[in-house]
């Protein structure tokens, strides 16, 4: 069974940065694409962006593109979220997430992290 688990969450200052980390296990974590999400009370779920098997390659939403960085250890079976130049819009719970290549969506979910932005 695949567990995800976010950690890094919490208050910072607009202009400030955090680094989430996803803790993945149950499988073969080299094998899944990995993304990011945020949930923003009130509003549906967002695609941040995700990142290739070997993190060769990640992609970005323009909302969060040049401003965030996605990265994987492939050693520590762990997928990274480096947020730079936060704004209070971005205070969200944070979760990762994982699918097998081919498959269209997203199969498992971490519980989420909550990310405060002060103005």
């Amino acid at each position: 069974q695949v567990q995800l688990v976010e950690s890094g969450g919490g208050l910072v200052q607009a202009g400030g940065s955090l680094r989430l980390s996803c803790a993945y296990s149950g499988r073969t974590f080299s094998r899944d694409v990995m993304g990011w999400f945020r949930q923003i009370t009130g509003k549906e779920r967002e695609f941040l962006g995700a990142i290739s098997l070997r993190g060769g390659s990640a992609h970005y939403e323009d909302s969060v593109k040049g401003r965030f960085t996605i990265s994987r250890d492939n050693r520590k079976n762990t997928v990274y979220l480096q947020m730079n130049s936060l704004k209070p819009e971005d205070t969200a719970v944070y979760l990762c997430a994982a699918k097998a290549p081919q498959s269209e969506s997203y199969e498992i979910w971490g519980q989420g992290t909550r990310v405060t932005v002060s103005s």
